[in-house]
């Protein structure tokens, strides 16, 4: 027994702590993280009989694209590549179980994954505000043309792209911990964090981190009950920071207004979809659908299929730059429906709580723990902006690891209504 709780529940427990930090390292240790903690719950299900996690129509409904991703990867040009990519994206599924499995166990698990991502910003936050008043940060790597913060993550902008999906996790997190232990040096702490953590977000340059920022941020205080007062204040400070942060840095202005403005038209009188090099890989994305309606042309084989649908210049890339034209290139139809189905879900059981409380109906779906949880699933999911591809490793780990969370809380809700 002692030997199975280390290997069972031990060592996935802390990797899952560690995950935060792991993708600050780069997509290596975090997706051998996941590949681990997956490999050990599957080991786990065999000899302890855990079907219970497996019966639900999350797992269903994974399983039914994991197998849509497997048919389109062999019908591809390229079957091999494609189906090294989509063969073992079941690790993320299982992952995802296991971290239910695991916060089931011990709930504690949730406190400690809390203080990691807190120190996971805090560290970012100090080192990215270094690089950018001094030019480098402490391992003197310098600014990414000369303005844009990148932190640890050198020369990945992928600064804000991680602060601000990570942001209304953290967020959650600090909600369920507090209503357990009020703590007034941690309130302090988190506050400056948050505030601190936006006006990151907006020096790291990145147009769609801001964006998911204030997405985030605006669905959480709509949604929320008892830390929306909190919730606005902060979000309030933080743009009164990003507002005297424009005005102090020129250059973040230009990249942020000047330069979005000037990729909408491209100095002509035509209007984009984002910018040139986005509206024609879209363009390009669609076209491959239309050809590959049902199964799409393969996992990641936009950047091989698109040379064979040339709009421009600008249209051929290692992915089309949005998840759902990815999606319907990649995987067709059935692979954008479960995903846009999903999305369809969350959406309209949002709506339905906002609406019953617009009409101050005493029935409340999901809890303020819960919504920012959620919260965190809908900026990964959102349609209507650019995104990273949705079959790469780091970004599967971020979109995926919210949803471990989410499912012990509903079934722990679940359970409790049963029991009533």
């Amino acid at each position: 027994m002692i030997n199975q709780k280390i290997y069972f529940e031990d060592i996935p427990k802390y990797l899952i702590i560690f995950i935060p930090f792991f993708l600050i390292t780069g997509p290596f240790l975090s997706d051998l993280a996941v590949s681990v903690v997956a490999l050990i719950f599957l080991i786990n299900s065999y000899f302890n009989n855990l079907k219970k996690f497996y019966n639900n129509i999350y797992f269903k409904l994974f399983i039914l694209f994991w197998i849509i991703l497997i048919i389109s990867s062999l019908l591809s040009e390229n079957i091999f590549i494609s189906l090294k990519n989509s063969f073992f994206y079941f690790r993320f599924g299982i992952f995802t179980l296991c971290f239910w499995y695991l916060i089931e166990k011990n709930k504690k698990i949730l406190d400690y994954l809390f203080f990691s991502i807190l120190f996971c910003f805090s560290i970012l936050i100090i080192d990215g505000y270094i690089q950018y008043i001094f030019g480098q940060n402490i391992f003197g790597w310098e600014l990414y043309n000369k303005f844009r913060v990148s932190s640890f993550f050198g020369s990945e902008l992928i600064l804000g792209s991680y602060l601000c999906r990570f942001f209304p996790i953290l967020f959650g997190l600090f909600i369920y911990l507090d209503q357990k232990k009020k703590s007034k040096k941690l309130l302090f702490l988190v506050t400056l964090i948050f505030i601190l953590s936006e006006g990151l977000i907006f020096l790291s340059g990145e147009r769609l981190a801001l964006f998911f920022m204030n997405l985030s941020a605006i669905f959480i205080i709509l949604m929320i009950k008892n830390y929306r007062k909190y919730r606005f204040w902060t979000y309030i400070i933080s743009l009164f920071l990003i507002f005297i942060l424009l005005n102090l840095f020129p250059n973040s202005k230009e990249r942020l207004i000047d330069q979005t403005i000037n990729d909408l038209t491209r100095n002509t009188n035509k209007l984009y979809i984002f910018s040139k090099p986005h509206n024609d890989m879209y363009i390009a994305g669609y076209r491959m659908f239309l050809d590959h309606k049902f199964f799409g042309v393969g996992v990641r084989q936009f950047r091989n299929e698109c040379q064979n649908y040339p709009v421009s210049e600008y249209s051929c890339s290692s992915h089309p730059h949005n998840t759902y034209i990815e999606l319907l290139s990649e995987t067709g139809i059935f692979g954008f429906m479960i995903v846009f189905g999903i999305f369809i879900i969350i959406i309209y059981l949002t709506l339905r709580q906002f609406i019953s409380k617009f009409f101050k109906s005493k029935v409340e779906y999901f809890n303020d723990f819960e919504l920012c949880v959620i919260s965190a699933i809908i900026i990964s999911l959102w349609p209507f902006s650019p995104s990273g591809s949705f079959f790469n490793n780091w970004m599967s780990i971020i979109y995926f690891f919210p949803i471990g969370i989410l499912l012990w809380q509903v079934n722990l809700k679940n359970h409790q209504q049963t029991k009533v």
